[in-house]
């Protein structure tokens, strides 16, 4: 009976060291693709604008059943844009100010962002932007489909072999430049 015991104490230290060794992040199983969108000459994010993940028909790829994203299930992969939180952790409406603002994703700043599975088939997909709403943005803007790869998702939970991986080649975790041009009348 105490060889049991003994066999089943260990079995269990083993398990708690395995749990506290491998620490988990809050964003586990979850990658973001980022796009700063904005005019030739210009570093400014053009609001209001309608950012789809489309096929290579280009019809929005819509979320069945969480299979590409975590969030809006049955919907059309959207992107909309960061926004600024305030001292009490929530979002500060247009043009107010706090204290101690920040962004929601630190890491996005002021662009555009979508949350995708970790096993988003980015390969398989394109970007679609369009201005659907021409007079907010002072003009229309021509609509864009750009291609999506998989060095576009931001892999925010690494470890450092993963890290050193990347070293070398196309560096992670950095905004996809879209520019867009004005429409000629």
């Amino acid at each position: 009976m105490m060889r049991y015991l003994a066999i089943l104490f260990l079995l269990l230290s083993v398990s708690v060291q395995a749990q506290f060794g491998q620490m988990h992040c809050g964003y586990d199983f979850t990658s973001y693709v980022v796009l700063d969108v904005h005019e030739a000459g210009k570093t400014e994010n053009i609001k209001n604008l309608r950012i789809t993940v489309v096929d290579s028909l280009g019809r929005d790829v819509i979320n069945a059943n969480n299979a590409y994203s975590f969030k809006n299930a049955n919907k059309p992969l959207e992107f909309y844009l960061n926004y600024r939180i305030g001292d009490d952790n929530k979002r500060l409406a247009e043009g107010a100010t706090a204290q101690k603002e920040r962004w929601f994703f630190p890491f996005a700043k002021d662009n555009y962002l979508l949350s995708v599975a970790n096993t988003f088939p980015a390969d398989r997909f394109s970007i679609k932007v369009e201005d659907i709403d021409g007079d907010e943005n002072g003009g229309k803007y021509k609509t864009v489909t750009i291609p999506l790869y998989s060095y576009n998702m931001y892999v925010l939970c690494s470890n450092e072999s993963q890290q050193a991986t990347v070293k070398f080649g196309r560096k992670m975790n950095k905004p996809v430049d879209i520019v867009l041009e004005r429409e000629t009348p």
